[in-house]
C-alpha cells in the first residue's frame, strides 16, 4: 500500500504567497509519509478575474511555477501532481490549463491539458463563468505509469463527463488525480456524488484536491477534498480550509474487487473517444 495526499488551499492573487503555502502543505504531506501528492486547480493563482492567469503564463517546460513543482518533488522525493499551470499556446490571447506530473527526481513525466471548460451561468447566485474565453481546451487523455499504479489526470469540470473516465479506463487507469476548484453551489449539489460515482463505476481510487474557501474575486469554492476508494468509500476528507488529506492506495484490493465484481468486463456499450 502507498500513502497518497490531496492538498486543499484557498489561493489568492499573490503568486509568491500561494507558492509558500503550497510549499508548507507539500512538506506536511511528505512528512506524514505521502509518496504521491496532488495540488488543487489554480493553486498558484486565484486572481481577481480569470484573465489574471495570462500575466503568469509560462512556456512549456520553463518558468517559476514549473520550476517550483520540479524542485518540490525532488526535495521531498515524492511524485507530485501540480494542480494546473497556465501554459502558453498558439492563441496569444489564451492559455492551456495544464496539469503536470513530476516524479521523485523532479522530472516531468506527463502533462494533461484540461479538456472540458467551465462555461456556465449559475441561476441561484447569478455567477457566470466563461473559461473558454481565457483557456484553450485540450484533446488528449493522459494515463501515466507510476510506482502507485496507472495514474490518470483530470481537472475539475472534467468530473462531469464519464466518457473521459471510460477513456482512461481503456488505458488501464487505477488511480485518478483530480485537481479542482468547484464553486460552492455546484460543490454542495454534486461534488461528492460525482467523485464517488466515477470511483464506483470504474473501480478506481480518486484523489480529489480542491480549492476551499473565499477568494479576493468574491468567488467561494467548495473545498471538501477527499480520497475515495474503488468501492466508493471516502477514506478521508477535509470540508473546509487549508490542509492535507491522506489515504492509502491498495492495488491488491483494487484488483481483487475488479475480479470479484467484474462490472468493467460486463460492459456492452463503448464510448468512442476522438
Amino acid at each position: 500500500m502507498n500513502l497518497v495526499a490531496a492538498i486543499q488551499m484557498a489561493s489568492g492573487p499573490n503568486l509568491q504567497a500561494n507558492l509558500a503555502e503550497a510549499e508548507r502543505l507539500i512538506a506536511e504531506a511528505a512528512k506524514a509519509g505521502a509518496r504521491l501528492v496532488v495540488l488543487p486547480e489554480n493553486f498558484a493563482l486565484m486572481g481577481r478575474s480569470e484573465q489574471d492567469v495570462l500575466k503568469i503564463c509560462e512556456e512549456d517546460g520553463a518558468g517559476p511555477v514549473q520550476e517550483f513543482l520540479a524542485s518540490q518533488a525532488r526535495l521531498h522525493g515524492i511524485w507530485l501532481v501540480g494542480g494546473t499551470v497556465p501554459i502558453q499556446c498558439a492563441d496569444s490571447g489564451r492559455v492551456t490549463a495544464a496539469c503536470m506530473l513530476y516524479d521523485d527526481q523532479g522530472e516531468r513525466v506527463a502533462r494533461y491539458d484540461k479538456i472540458h471548460l467551465f462555461d456556465v451561468t449559475l441561476e441561484e447566485s447569478g455567477e457566470s463563468y466563461n473559461e473558454s474565453a481565457t483557456f484553450q481546451h485540450g484533446s488528449e487523455i493522459v494515463v501515466a505509469d507510476t510506482p502507485f499504479g496507472k495514474l490518470g489526470l483530470a481537472i475539475c469540470y472534467d468530473l462531469r463527463f464519464p466518457e473521459l473516465f471510460r477513456g482512461m479506463l481503456d488505458r488501464g487507469v487505477e488511480i485518478v488525480a483530480l485537481p479542482s476548484a468547484f464553486t460552492a453551489i455546484t460543490g454542495r449539489a454534486h461534488w461528492e456524488s460525482l467523485i464517488r460515482a466515477r470511483a464506483i463505476e470504474n473501480l478506481i481510487y480518486v484523489v480529489a484536491a480542491a480549492q476551499g474557501g473565499y477568494h479576493v474575486s468574491g468567488r467561494e469554492t467548495h473545498g471538501d477534498s477527499m480520497i475515495v476508494d474503488p468501492w466508493g468509500v471516502v477514506l478521508q476528507r477535509l470540508p473546509r480550509g487549508a490542509g492535507v488529506v491522506l489515504g492509502k492506495v491498495d492495488l491488491d484490493r483494487l484488483h481483487s474487487t475488479r475480479r470479484s465484481f467484474p462490472t468493467i468486463e460486463h460492459r456492452r456499450l463503448t464510448c468512442k473517444i476522438t
